[in-house]
């Protein structure tokens, strides 16, 4: 059961995927979430540099779709004027969001990468389809009331995956 809570890899942040990397193994699309992995859950919009890493994915012939369990009204404001289509309230861990950014995107699973923060949304969800999966950082320190739940299981589902040497990454 723990091998759908572990990622295919791990990253310090989205910044150090790159298209050059994702191509080199054949992806053509990334299905990523919003809140810790790509902005703050607080902030509202993109930074400059998150802006840059779209434009980087756009230009390099990488589709991004935002999949995210927050409301419509947070995922238009922050995917909309970047002209990046969104899926919201997606309910992570199930897969229906995942198997709807796929079909949107006209994609096979061997061509997405599934990006995120969370082990048990990002991470389960995206495993349970057969996406690769990319376990990023959280930007903040600080979560929203569910996420801190969350985290807490997060936490001991990592010290049982760091005790059967399934993980080697801090």
């Amino acid at each position: 059961m723990l091998k759908y809570f572990l990622p295919n890899e791990h990253a310090k942040s989205i910044f150090e995927i790159t298209p050059e990397r994702l191509k080199q193994k054949g992806i053509k699309g990334i299905i990523t979430d919003l809140d810790n992995t790509l902005i703050e859950w607080d902030r509202p919009l993109a930074t400059p540099d998150v802006v840059r890493w779209f434009e980087q994915m756009k230009q390099s012939g990488i589709q991004v779709t935002v999949v995210s369990n927050n409301n419509k009204k947070r995922v238009e404001a922050f995917a909309k004027p970047l002209g990046i289509p969104f899926i919201f309230e997606a309910r992570k861990p199930l897969t229906r969001a995942f198997q709807q950014a796929l079909h949107d995107m006209k994609l096979k699973k061997e061509e997405v990468v599934v990006i995120g923060d969370q082990l048990l949304t990002d991470v389960f969800g995206g495993n349970r389809i057969g996406l690769h999966t990319i376990l990023v950082v959280p930007v903040a320190q600080t979560d929203g009331f569910f996420t801190r739940i969350n985290r807490n299981i997060e936490r001991k589902i990592l010290n049982m995956m760091r005790k059967k040497g399934m993980i080697h990454w801090e």
